[in-house]
């Protein structure tokens, strides 16, 4: 709404709830024109994203307030001295593009120009935009004198950014040229990359640097280009110069400008919020990446955990003590047993280091567990040189575990013969052997470290078996020959009746080898 009268108020009723800015002059009389209210039109017809919106204007001489929209991080001025602020490259380029897109609007619009750009008149908002302020309102504000500026310090501070011919001109245009904005814009890009206030690091007067300026020195009088400490893009230093030219024709416009700095930040937006939301979606894309890479390597560490806990605990048990879930003790009627040590290791051992003994026990049952991996059986554990194994158990295998105790036996004692001690070459190491058949109960027992165990009579036969035996020989009780029988492919022998502990007289036997077994095995008869 427009009243053409005393007193001029324009009011945007959807922006009464923003705070905003406002610009108080002081002039004696203001009579508006027809010309001043095209002026306010044109100003309320003013959007563009980096432009301070124009809310309204009171004319009430001698006070006059202009009100554009409030941008809470101050000025671009107030952010370039303020020190605590880090502005990297991106920020840095954002706000020119910013400056640069809000002109190029400006120039194309109905008011042409600016006139008064400067550090101060440009503002950001909470989002980091900048948007370009105190535009238009060139005729209704001639000859204004501002209530803030005080003195010939501050009046000529504020010509830091006018156009040397402007400064020459007795009475400048008020609106400003669009020349002189490139000019403007050249002394605020100077101020953004190097951060050393208007015109650097000069340290003549304001009134000095506008004299130098108007004087037309040669080379021009202009802020040093070489700062220190800084590492700004040459093309940046071009652009000030072309910006500054000394002749106003020889400036590019916003157009060209814009060209200049698209064509050198090939792949970024220029407002700050659009790269922060290129940089989240490519940091989002990356963490996808990220997830899923980090997911097949937990997927390949699970195995590699579940092969580990499998080969402590059997599988099935295993799968139910993650799950939580309770292990009862089972009974299996069937099972074959095997116990195997070694012949006077007390002997040997008193021959070895500790560390020598480890590596010795080490190496032996590696092989004896690369061979028990090609047998259906399952190693219950080693308790020194003892080594215990079961077939039947914790997975039922028919009649087949008497064989698969048999064959892995026979591997046993072929590969030994040809297994040396590493620190005692000329020692070779004889094992007996001892196996039985029977029914055993298998439970786990312990929560802190969880064993998989068998329990029963067989277990104690079988050891009865191994600690019974022979060296380099495979010691088999009845039952378990008679499982062997079956298949007819087994030679055994019999041993006859011997005494044994807790158990009386029985009827034992020799397994000697297995038809169609060409490994060699170890004469018994040189023990």
């Amino acid at each position: 709404m427009i009243q053409a009268s005393n007193q001029v108020f324009i009011e945007v009723g959807k922006y009464k709830e923003n705070l905003v800015a406002v610009k108080m002059v002081h002039k004696e009389t203001l009579t508006p024109s027809r010309s001043d209210l095209i002026e306010l039109k044109q100003m309320c017809e003013m959007k563009q994203e980096n432009l301070s919106l124009f809310i309204g204007a009171c004319i009430d001489p001698p006070h006059i307030c202009v009100l554009y929209q409030y941008c809470p991080k101050g000025s671009l001025q107030d952010i370039l001295e303020n020190d605590d602020i880090k502005l990297d490259w991106v920020f840095k380029y954002s706000l020119i593009s910013d400056i640069v897109n809000g002109m190029t609007y400006l120039h194309s619009s109905p008011l042409k120009s600016h006139g008064r750009l400067k550090s101060t008149n440009c503002v950001v908002d909470s989002r980091w935009l900048l948007k370009i302020t105190d535009y238009g309102l060139n005729n209704m504000l001639q000859g204004q004198t501002s209530a803030h500026l005080q003195g010939e310090y501050e009046q000529h501070r504020r010509m830091l950014w006018t156009a040397p011919e402007i400064l020459r001109q007795s009475q400048p245009p008020p609106n400003g040229t669009q020349t002189g904005d490139v000019y403007s814009f050249g002394i605020i890009l100077h101020e953004v990359c190097f951060r050393l206030g208007v015109f650097g690091s000069v340290k003549n007067t304001p009134k000095e640097i506008i004299e130098n300026i108007r004087n037309a020195t040669v080379p021009p009088f202009r802020p040093p280009l070489h700062e220190v400490c800084t590492n700004v893009d040459q093309y940046l230093i071009v652009l000030m110069d072309l910006c500054w030219n000394e002749l106003p024709q020889r400036r590019p416009d916003f157009q060209a400008v814009k060209r200049i700095l698209k064509n050198h930040n090939k792949g970024h937006k220029g407002n700050i919020m659009d790269n922060m939301l290129k940089m989240m979606e490519k940091y989002a894309n990356n963490l996808e990446d990220l997830v899923e890479q980090r997911t097949q390597e937990l997927v390949q560490e699970k195995k590699k955990t579940d092969k580990l806990l499998y080969r402590l605990l059997p599988p099935l048990v295993a799968e139910k003590l993650k799950k939580g879930q309770t292990v009862d003790p089972e009974l299996f009627p069937k099972v074959t047993i095997y116990f195997s040590d070694i012949v006077g290791f007390t002997t040997i051992s008193a021959q070895c280091t500790p560390m020598q003994v480890v590596d010795l026990l080490n190496q032996l049952y590696t092989l004896f567990d690369d061979i028990i991996a090609l047998h259906d059986v399952y190693k219950v554990e080693t308790i020194g040189d003892a080594y215990m194994v079961v077939s039947g158990v914790p997975v039922r295998n028919g009649d087949h575990h008497t064989r698969a105790i048999a064959d892995m036996a026979l591997d046993i004692l072929s590969a030994l013969m040809f297994f040396t001690v590493p620190h005692m070459p000329q020692q070779k190491l004889k094992i007996r052997i001892g196996a039985h058949t029977g029914a055993c109960c298998a439970g786990v027992v312990g929560l802190t470290m969880p064993r998989y165990c068998l329990f029963g009579d067989t277990v104690n036969t079988a050891s009865r078996m191994e600690s019974n035996g022979e060296g380099q020989r495979i010691h088999i009780s009845e039952e378990t020959c008679k499982g062997l029988q079956q298949t007819g492919k087994y030679k055994i022998s019999p041993r006859g009746e011997i005494n044994i502990k807790g158990k009386g007289m029985m009827q034992t036997y020799w397994l000697e080898g297995k038809e169609g077994f060409n490994k060699k095995l170890p004469d018994p008869t040189n023990n």
